[in-house]
């Protein structure tokens, strides 16, 4: 009798994208508290990059199939799961970490803490691209910098996929939300929830900034790894919490008696950290939003499972527009 096999994106070892294969591998059986997924989109983020390439070290059994996130349809069940049954629609963001195969695949093992229902009358497409970075705002602004209503956040990044749920989430939340972006995306960052939308690029940003936050900053997240903390500081309210979350091989300066004499924290995290309460917590959210449709995240391309191997090479190279989507 053969073995039931699966068609996957993999690698045999660590290192650039052209190592990445697609082909048939054994199909994994779930264990007791594990559930067995039909894949039917991913989304590639750019910590799949860092932990296939060895620049994040995380346990990686070979072959590794590479990936974080799926939406899915359960195919069957670990005798002691409750709460998933065949059928049921579903998704997860925390697959490809920790020793965990990853989701690139047409079938996915699954830890139940670790799936959702997706809501139903969602498109898997649509949901598999904000999963990511909308667990990641949430964890940001609520676990981390812990927003309070009326205070006053800075996006960096706001058209981003990270930015854009930042804002609608810092916005819903009762802050006053300032983002930056291109001025293409004034509108778009608007239509989220900014109050304010500043160019990224304005060389005179900073004093801008202080402009539409003259009591302070209270959040100040750069989304896209571009950290001026020095000049960022100054801007900041008694009390300012700084996120760091991008730009795994930034440097910066830190200018420390500016910093601690006004209570300011610096707060870093990476959602491959985040605990399965800590995911469950982000998943309320997360469907509710999807649930309203009111998570808005740009999908750039959405690719055959077959061009993995490009998907990564578009995210390393900066050619990705928006979030990069899988159909196995």
């Amino acid at each position: 009798m053969s073995t039931p096999r699966m068609r996957a994106a993999y690698v045999t070892e660590l290192g650039p994208a052209e190592r990445i294969r697609v082909g048939d591998l054994p199909l994994p059986e779930p264990g007791p508290t594990d559930v067995l997924v039909h894949v039917d989109a991913v989304a590639a983020n750019h910590v799949d990059t860092y932990v296939r390439s060895g620049l994040y070290r995380t346990p990686t059994p070979f072959p590794f199939v590479i990936g974080r996130d799926l939406a899915g349809t359960v195919a069957g069940t670990g005798p002691g799961v409750t709460g998933f049954a065949p059928g049921d629609r579903v998704w997860c963001n925390s697959l490809g970490h920790g020793g965990r195969q990853g989701s690139f695949s047409t079938h996915a093992v699954v830890p139940a803490d670790r799936l959702y229902p997706l809501p139903p009358g969602v498109d898997p497409v649509t949901a598999v691209a904000a999963l990511h970075p909308a667990a990641t705002a949430f964890l940001g602004l609520f676990r981390d910098a812990r927003v309070r209503p009326g205070e006053t956040v800075v996006i960096g990044g706001g058209a981003g996929a990270v930015g854009s749920c930042a804002v609608t989430m810092a916005a819903r939340a009762g802050a006053h939300v300032i983002a930056t972006a291109r001025p293409a995306d004034t509108p778009y960052c608007h239509d989220l929830g900014a109050a304010e939308v500043l160019d990224y690029r304005d060389p005179h940003l900073l004093t801008h900034l202080g402009k539409a936050a003259p009591d302070g900053v209270h959040v100040h997240w750069d989304t896209s790894g571009h950290h001026d903390i020095p000049g960022v500081t100054p801007l900041l309210a008694r009390g300012g919490r700084v996120l760091l979350t991008a730009g795994i091989s930034a440097r910066a300066e830190i200018p420390v008696g500016s910093l601690y004499t006004r209570d300011v924290r610096l707060l870093g995290f990476a959602l491959s950290n985040a605990s399965a309460a800590d995911l469950a917590d982000a998943a309320a959210l997360v469907n509710r939003l999807l649930t309203a449709g009111t998570l808005r995240v740009r999908i750039g391309d959405i690719l055959p499972l077959d061009q993995a191997a490009e998907a990564h090479r578009m995210l390393e190279d900066g050619q990705a527009t928006g979030r990069v989507v899988l159909r196995p």
